[in-house]
């Protein structure tokens, strides 16, 4: 996919802070540690559009990036970084819900996990999540250049394991250092929107 717009447009906690403009959404959620902001701009072929930090845990807002007036990233807090505090985590959580809950745009979930290792009980809690509210999800390995390729079955198998990854669901193996796993992404993502909408 060409992509000829992708910037950050609204910032917010609540349904009023979020767009109003019906573009269809996908949420991305994973560990803080995960490479989600790496993986935003490896998709949108920009080096800076999300930022990276070597201190993860700096997002704390719904972050909606537009993509080519065609639909939205949504960026939701990373989960398991130690230096949040409990009631900041907690409040992700109740943001996170509602907005799975509630939002009508919503289309599909993309998670992030490591590909170098099992998924955490978190990533298993974020899993099922998507699950219980019967949202149409994607489960991206990120860092695929940090395993040897003939690992790379028997980890991908780890992780659908794990997560008792659902026949109906898909699973991408990406790098966001070579874009291996862009095309593959883009081409899933096109295919359940513009089926979405008929």
């Amino acid at each position: 996919m060409i992509i000829n717009k992708a910037e950050l447009v609204k910032m917010g906690t609540r349904e009023e802070h979020f767009p109003q403009d019906g573009l269809k959404e996908i949420v991305l959620a994973g560990r803080s540690n995960v490479g989600k902001s790496s993986f935003i701009n490896s998709m949108v072929n920009r080096k800076k559009l999300a930022y990276t930090s070597s201190n993860p845990g700096k997002t704390q807002t719904l972050n909606f990036y537009n993509i080519n007036d065609f639909c939205y990233f949504v960026d939701v807090p990373g989960y398991g970084y130690a230096n949040v505090n409990r009631i900041k985590r907690e409040e992700f959580g109740v943001m996170i819900e509602s907005y799975l809950k509630t939002r009508i745009p919503l289309a599909l979930a993309v998670l992030l996990v490591d590909f170098r290792h099992e998924p955490t009980e978190d990533d298993l809690l974020m899993y099922n999540f998507f699950k219980y509210y019967n949202i149409k999800t994607i489960v991206v390995g990120t860092k695929i250049d940090k395993v040897g390729t003939t690992q790379h079955d028997k980890h991908e198998k780890l992780i659908k394991q794990t997560l008792k990854f659902n026949q109906y669901d898909h699973f991408i193996r990406y790098s966001s250092e070579t874009d291996e796993g862009r095309d593959e992404a883009w081409k899933l993502i096109l295919s359940i929107l513009n089926k979405n909408k008929q």
